[in-house]
């Protein structure tokens, strides 16, 4: 099993959008389970690291979020 490492302060983007319309997220905690804040709301959500895993679309760089 691949295990990748995250950092705090990293942007993703999950399969399924958060219901207040945004689909990124900021990376504010990292261990066994991962804390991820809503960039639009700024609610927080704490997810065990193997669900994260399985739901994240892909990790989205600070340039790609500037030509948005």
């Amino acid at each position: 099993m691949k295990v990748i490492a995250y950092s705090v302060g990293q942007l993703v983007e999950m399969k399924k959008g958060h219901p207040c319309g945004a689909n990124c997220w900021r990376i504010v905690r990292v261990g066994m389970d991962i804390r991820i804040k809503c960039i639009k709301c700024g609610r927080s959500v704490l997810i065990p690291r193997s669900r994260f895993d399985r739901r994240l679309k892909r990790i989205i760089s600070e340039e790609e979020l500037q030509e948005k």
